[in-house]
């Protein structure tokens, strides 16, 4: 077994300090934790290594079909009581999918962490999947899916990545298309857990007021039917290049929605914190510059923001607005001059000091929820093995300059590489598709 131990200080306050702790049982499965003293609740998560980009054109969403199906039963609980195992205790028991990680998580009283463990354990380790729930979970998933095709803001990009990934998994919707979901047989979700849900795929992270030893005990207990598969599974490498296009499609709705960009930096990128600083700076919040320009100044949108998503090996950069028909040249064209501004002009020291704030502030205060510390134990282990502290996070903020800022801009907002998806109102009865 081996023990990696560690302090990581959030503040100078003693009250404020945390305990970082890391532990690798035999069979490859890894556990960290931050130990809280100054609170009474715990989040807990199992972290799996494999998501959508995992998938082929036959079974995307297959993760995530899977992440539902493990709620249904399993060798030693129904589906009843697993949705009230944590409940009845105060907690909460719940699981997403990203295009790279399934995350199985519960919040808990400190003093309910034994039964979390054992929930969550039963879970990943022993889903029964009974053929009774399949069909009906596979209409659930497609009542999903309806509901994100009548949520365009959040449809989009969806769009948006498969336009600028393309074929790769990674433009691949996290939730499937219907006629995957269809497909799915008991058969393939349990061969889906022989290939995927093996322990030196995961990971169990936990934050709050935990003892670290007791968890790994807790753990190597709960875990001891998942054993090493031996195997190692490699991840076709994501897309650095893309060849911009331009997809236009029409649904009943009643405002235009728009995303453009294109492919930016993966999570280890040595300029990933310069982009972060840019993103907050070009479309975080109230003060910056696309808000007060195109909301402010122009009234054209109600919801505009820039966004920068880093994935393991790649990532995307761009923006999104939602604005009237009439406006969407317009908005366009002011997007586009704000990109150029930062690509020609050089940042105020002012506003580079304000925007690092900004965005410093907004990690500290976000690291004030135990489930937003689990969740960086928990994907920080899988991105660079270990745990990056906070001070290392502050002072790679600070080291930002001016010509970093102007540099990256140059770099990503090369408008020849830039690919455009925009969905408007229908205007004949049964909507078009166009590409080009």
């Amino acid at each position: 077994m081996l023990k990696i131990s560690g302090r990581e200080s959030a503040d100078t306050s003693p009250l404020l300090r945390s305990k970082y702790h890391k532990t690798v049982l035999p069979n490859g499965l890894c556990i960290v934790s931050e130990a809280i003293p100054y609170v009474r609740s715990i989040s807990i998560g199992v972290w799996i290594n494999v998501g959508s980009r995992d998938e082929s054109e036959s079974n995307n969403g297959i993760s995530h079909f899977l992440e539902h199906m493990v709620f249904k039963g399993t060798e030693r609980f129904t589906a009843p009581q697993i949705a009230r195992s944590l409940e009845r205790l105060g907690g909460y028991l719940n699981a997403f999918t990203t295009k790279e990680h399934t995350c199985y998580y519960a919040r808990i009283l400190d003093d309910h962490l034994r039964q979390a463990v054992d929930v969550l354990s039963d879970l990943v380790q022993n889903p029964k999947v009974p053929g009774s729930e399949l069909e009906k979970e596979k209409g659930v998933i497609l009542e999903e899916l309806k509901n994100i095709e009548d949520d365009p803001d959040d449809l989009i990009h969806d769009y948006f990545d498969h336009n600028i990934f393309q074929k790769h998994p990674l433009g691949f919707p996290i939730i499937g298309r219907a006629e995957t979901v269809k497909s799915f047989s008991r058969d393939d979700l349990f061969g889906y857990i022989h290939h995927h849900y093996v322990p030196e795929r995961m990971v169990v992270s936990a934050a709050g007021n935990v003892d670290h030893d007791a968890l790994v005990d807790l753990v190597g207990k709960c875990f001891h039917k998942t054993k090493n598969s031996g195997s190692h599974i490699r991840r076709s490498t994501g897309p650095r290049h893309s060849r911009p296009r331009k997809d236009l499609f029409e649904k009943p709705i009643t405002q235009a929605h728009i995303c453009l960009g294109t492919i930016g930096y993966g999570v280890k990128n040595r300029q990933r914190f310069t982009l972060l600083t840019l993103n907050t700076l070009l479309g975080e919040g109230m003060s910056s510059r696309l808000f007060q320009n195109i909301r402010e100044r122009y009234g054209f949108a109600y919801s505009v923001y820039s966004f920068a998503n880093l994935l393991s090996d790649t990532g995307n950069v761009g923006v999104y607005i939602s604005t009237d028909t009439k406006n969407v040249d317009r908005s366009i064209e002011l997007i586009y001059r704000e990109l150029q501004k930062l690509r020609e002009t050089p940042v105020s020291r002012a506003e580079l000091a304000r925007t690092k704030a900004q965005l410093k502030g907004s990690i500290m205060i976000g690291l004030e929820s135990m489930s937003n510390r689990m969740m960086r134990l928990g994907s920080g282990e899988f991105y660079f093995n270990r745990c990056i502290s906070l001070d290392e996070v502050l002072s790679s903020i600070d080291a930002v300059r001016i010509e970093d800022i102007q540099s990256v801009a140059d770099k990503l907002f090369q408008f020849d590489l830039f690919s455009t998806v925009i969905i408007t109102p229908m205007v004949p009865a049964g909507g078009t598709h166009k590409a080009a």
